[in-house]
């Protein structure tokens, strides 16, 4: 019996990097095909696609090899949830709908083969980025999605993947790297929440582009962070006894403070 349960994030298909858009939707297409091989269940944790809005009746042109994958895994009855990211938050059904997969918008508290998680897609978490989460209320809001819904889609979409690439190309070389304790946002708000009593056994985030394996204060809890496929192609596979970060079809480094 399946008792695996696969992680990743932050794809953000649509947007070349290290390898072209179009390869690293194949590269996960064969990481899909490996994981169903011994999947219980797969997470995709924010950030699929550079970019992703659902007009009434019409969805982003392309990425139809990953979406056709995501159908055949809920035909073969392997569950698949999805969180939405900054990048794809527009989100409106189409996933629940045709393809059978929930969408989480916020962390969620999940008991997974015996342990606890908590696992989201990291924006808009944490003290700090106070500009984002500003804009992030005003991407939410029903008046921005209603004017943005008015916006030919070769407008619209131009327009966000223009102003993703700027905020992109204005992320600071500095933030490729860990920070330090006092700056890890999203390390401070796993310890805000060991401090209410929260203590899963596993938080697990995307959002960071960081592969980050840290063993927090309370020593039994550990802070996940995906990474992302731009760079790392890296993910998390926990088998009900041990939670591993792993690399696909590559090789990378792990921040960590115990491993």
């Amino acid at each position: 019996m399946a008792q695996k349960i696969y992680f990743a994030s932050d794809f953000h298909l649509g947007v070349d990097a290290r390898t072209s858009s179009r390869e690293r939707e194949k590269s996960l297409l064969r990481w899909l095909n490996m994981a169903a091989h011994d999947a219980a269940a797969i997470y995709i944790v924010g950030d699929l696609f550079e970019f992703w809005f659902e007009y009434k009746t019409v969805v982003p042109k392309g990425f139809t090899r990953i979406l056709g994958k995501l159908a055949d895994l809920r035909d073969a009855n392997i569950p698949v949830f999805m969180f939405t990211g900054n990048h794809d938050l527009w989100m409106f059904g189409y996933f629940e709908q045709e393809l059978g997969i929930p969408v989480f918008r916020k962390p969620i508290r999940e008991t997974i083969l015996g342990k606890s998680f908590l696992i989201g897609h990291g924006d808009g978490l944490g003290p700090g980025d106070q500009g984002y989460k500003r804009m992030k209320k005003v991407f939410t809001s029903h008046a921005a999605q209603w004017a943005f819904n008015w916006l030919h889609p070769d407008v619209g979409v131009g327009l966000a993947n223009f102003f993703s690439g700027k905020s992109r190309a204005a992320t600071p070389p500095a933030e490729r790297f860990w920070l330090g304790d006092d700056k890890e946002w999203l390390l401070q708000y796993c310890n805000r929440k060991l401090d209410q009593g929260i203590e899963p056994d596993f938080f697990v985030f995307g959002h960071r582009h960081l592969p980050i394996d840290w063993r927090l204060k309370n020593t039994q809890s550990r802070y996940i962070n995906l990474g992302e496929w731009l760079h790392h192609q890296s993910y998390a596979v926990f088998d009900g006894e041990k939670l591993e970060l792993l690399f696909f079809e590559n090789q990378g480094t792990i921040v960590s403070n115990w491993i």
